[in-house]
């Protein structure tokens, strides 16, 4: 399947059902992470999860594989370097980066229009943490 370069999220969620309208419910998270804006318009794609039972080929029934995580796993791990911009700084005066899908590094000790190396020390399901390595790139 070829994924869009326009995609700013992915979660997995359920479809509710309210009198003549169905919901579908956006994570606080995707919203946080500045994703996504309350009262902005965006397309909607739905992608097909697998079935609960899948048949083998004598007709048994087996378990399908389980299904992805319902939330995004972070696009950092530990230990990994990254060339980021700071963007912001948050209330304890840490720069703040953004990378994929508007996951945020904190940066501590940089300022607002540097571009550091850094190095992910902690890694969060909705946030990262990094050591500059290198001033300016």
């Amino acid at each position: 399947m070829e994924i869009s370069e326009k995609l700013l999220c992915l979660f997995s969620t359920d479809v509710s059902e309210e009198e003549d309208r169905y919901v579908i419910e956006v994570p606080r998270q995707e919203v946080e992470t500045g994703d996504i804006d309350p009262g902005e318009v965006y397309r909607v794609a739905l992608i097909s999860r697998e079935d609960e039972e899948t048949s083998d080929d004598d007709g048994s029934a087996a378990t399908a594989p389980q299904s992805a995580p319902s939330e995004p796993q972070p696009p950092v791990d530990s230990g990994e370097t990254r060339y980021v911009e700071i963007e912001d700084i948050g209330k304890q005066g840490d720069g703040i980066a953004r990378v994929e899908r508007g996951y945020v590094i904190i940066v501590p000790g940089a300022d607002v229009g540097e571009r550091v190396k850094i190095e992910v020390t902690e890694v969060k399901s909705n946030f990262a943490v990094g050591d500059i390595i290198e001033d300016t790139f």
